[in-house]
């Protein structure tokens, strides 16, 4: 699933023109993903419990909520994202839950990094909260709406 959202995520970013056709398989996997993420969103916590630092839901949940930066940065998608029912409210209490997720153990979901010797080891959780910053503001980017309900 995570090569699959990869993959998703390497055609959402291309640069290339679309036709309509393709624009509107664009929207219902739009759709479906953010249907994901949405449902799936509160896996991404079972990381900061060591056991579950490889659990294959949150790493799911962690590249849905890459493509969905992606898509929102794209204007043809980033419309109808934007008034998709429930995701900015998600990505808000996401957002306030990894805070508080945070606070409590030791903090995966930010930039720092354990250094042992010369090398860096980063966890896959590692910028999801700036990601979940980033989507937020993508959603709310020219939307008085969504920038109201922030």
């Amino acid at each position: 699933r995570v090569t699959l959202l990869e993959l998703i995520m390497a055609t959402v970013s291309e640069k290339n023109p679309v036709n309509s056709e393709e624009m509107n398989i664009f929207m219902r996997h739009a759709d479906f993903i953010a249907g994901c993420f949405q449902e799936k969103c509160e896996a991404v916590l079972k990381l900061t419990s060591p056991a579950d630092a490889e659990d294959e839901e949150a790493l799911v949940t962690i590249r849905l909520l890459d493509v969905l930066c992606e898509m929102t940065s794209n204007n043809r998608q980033l419309e109808h994202l934007q008034a998709l029912p429930g995701l900015l409210e998600t990505a808000i209490d996401t957002l306030r839950l990894t805070h508080l997720a945070g606070k409590q153990a030791v903090n995966i979901f930010t930039a720092t990094h354990t250094m042992t010797g010369q090398e860096e080891v980063s966890h896959p959780a590692v910028g999801f909260k700036s990601h979940l910053i980033r989507l937020i503001g993508n959603l709310c980017y020219k939307n008085k709406e969504n920038q109201d309900k922030v």
